[in-house]
């Protein structure tokens, strides 16, 4: 899907001015929305590459005037209303009207928070051999499809060289878009900077990204 977030390689948003000795939270609603992102997230009622896509998703002019954590918050409220977790009425109320609807696992507790903040592994055993290996010229595809992808637009149509071979994982497009985890190579893949942004640009800078094996097609 191209959306809004998928920025690389866009100009006219203004000098990135980072924010000198940055808090964790801006004010406390930003924490307790930390908060209730992991709760629902051990629920099981979707995965991190769903909640991810829910946030690509919200229309440009929402997204780009969105506060990191107003984004996640409206993730939040959109999914709940579509898992049937909640619904726009009550949203607006503040408050239920009547039993919700069981869930898929037990709710967090506050003993199992520690236990829900490790990170899992995403590694798959591999269905058949790596297509490429490290120092094959790969082109990235030039795809623009209607569900989700993790394949940059910058670099599409352009091509790279294999530097890294990370394994078989879980195939984020296929989670969203088919609810399935369809394991795919992983790579690493370094593109010239001119490659990617033409003869005037900076020919010491290279740019590596990850790119699963179905975006990549062989030279």
């Amino acid at each position: 899907m191209n959306g809004v977030h998928d920025m690389g390689g866009m100009d006219g948003f203004g000098k990135v001015e980072p924010e000198a000795n940055e808090p964790t939270f801006h004010a406390a609603w930003e924490g307790r929305v930390l908060g209730m992102s992991r709760a629902l997230g051990a629920t099981g009622e979707w995965t991190i590459d769903v909640g991810r896509y829910w946030i690509e998703r919200l229309p440009a002019h929402v997204y780009l005037a969105s506060s990191y954590y107003e984004r996640w918050f409206r993730r939040l409220e959109n999914l709940c209303v579509a898992r049937g977790l909640v619904s726009r009425a009550e949203l607006a109320a503040g408050h239920s009207s009547g039993p919700g609807r069981p869930l898929k696992r037990k709710p967090l507790l506050a003993a199992d928070v520690e236990k829900s903040l490790a990170r899992g592994s995403f590694g798959r055993p591999p269905a058949a051999p790596a297509r490429f290996k490290v120092g094959d010229r790969v082109r990235a595809r030039n795809i623009h499809p209607h569900s989700p992808t993790r394949l940059p637009r910058y670099v599409r149509g352009h091509v790279g060289i294999v530097e890294r071979v990370h394994g078989c994982h879980v195939f984020p497009d296929a989670a969203v878009a088919a609810g399935t985890e369809s394991p795919q190579w992983l790579y690493t893949v370094r593109f010239d900077n001119r490659e990617l942004w033409g003869p005037d640009a900076d020919p010491t800078v290279e740019v590596s990204i990850d790119a699963f094996e179905p975006y990549l097609e062989a030279m």
